[in-house]
């Protein structure tokens, strides 16, 4: 007869294939820690190169003028971090998937990319409109918060703690968005320190 030992390795076995099917587990902490690296270097460029020499501060006032230049090589700079951030994501799967034995396009990926999708689209969107209306300061709370939403729909398609995540990125939205003077700094904490905390966190805890 099979020892007790025997029976829970089994059963810890069957878990672990069941969550392996309905979760995308090929999300890297290396790519958390790099995407919070380059959300950094963002909010660095954007401050040393827009924020102190902007004759209108955009972060202080509801209102702006017309998009300037300068907000569009913000915006351009912006793009950059997401596209980055997304290919370093890409790359660290598909690697950690290719050692597992796992295709890094299932079932499981289709559904976390449709749950984030949504609130990042209309995030995205929103965003538009509030550039297109001149309304600047409401840009960096507005991304904070359907981010958050964003990693709180994730968390229920691969691992757990991307919910504290998404929930810590909307309580900083808030913040950003009652402290419009200190958006930038919630922006760089919520997207560069928590980034890099969870990544190390995550490569602790699941990659040692």
């Amino acid at each position: 007869m099979k020892k007790e030992q025997d029976y829970i390795k089994d059963i810890t076995e069957i878990r672990s294939m069941m969550e392996r099917s309905t979760k995308f587990l090929s999300l890297t902490g290396i790519s958390g820690v790099m995407a919070g690296i380059y959300a950094l270097i963002g909010a660095y460029l954007v401050y040393r190169f827009f924020y102190r020499n902007s004759s209108t501060d955009f972060f202080t006032t509801v209102t702006g003028g017309e998009i300037n230049g300068s907000l569009w090589n913000m915006i351009f700079l912006a793009f950059a971090v997401l596209i980055l951030s997304v290919g370093t994501a890409v790359f660290f799967s598909f690697k950690k998937a290719g050692k597992s034995g796992e295709k890094l396009w299932n079932a499981s990926a289709r559904r976390l990319i449709i749950n984030m999708a949504i609130p990042l689209v209309a995030g995205g969107l929103l965003t538009l409109v509030f550039l297109t209306k001149g309304l600047f300061a409401l840009v960096i709370p507005v991304t904070l918060i359907f981010y958050g939403l964003a990693l709180t729909n994730a968390g229920k398609f691969t691992f757990e703690e991307m919910k504290s995540l998404g929930i810590i990125q909307i309580f900083l939205g808030l913040l950003a968005a009652y402290f419009l003077e200190f958006s930038l700094l919630f922006w760089a904490f919520g997207f560069g320190v928590m980034h890099i905390l969870y990544g190390i966190y995550m490569h602790l805890k699941y990659e040692k």
